[in-house]
């Protein structure tokens, strides 16, 4: 199990995610962003909007996300 905060993967907290693999942990940023734009949190809903922009480009897409994952899997586990 490794752990990355919100800001870790872009966001704007310190909300803690823990996951086995970088996919698990994607899959909760996703989650929390989907939670954060629910309660109109202004923040989050601004760092989500660059993550839109960002995905509109395959290959910034693919930076980014090699980026996050080769961070996560520098981690040491919990």
């Amino acid at each position: 199990m490794k752990t990355m905060t919100c800001k870790e993967l872009g966001g704007v907290c310190d909300v803690k995610f823990q996951a086995e693999t970088f996919g698990q942990m994607a899959e909760l940023s996703m989650s929390h962003g989907l939670e954060m734009i629910a309660a109109n949190d202004e923040a989050h809903i601004k760092a989500i909007n660059i993550m839109k922009a960002v995905m509109q480009d395959p290959m910034t897409m693919q930076a980014w996300f090699s980026e996050k994952k080769e961070a996560f899997d520098a981690l040491d586990e919990d």
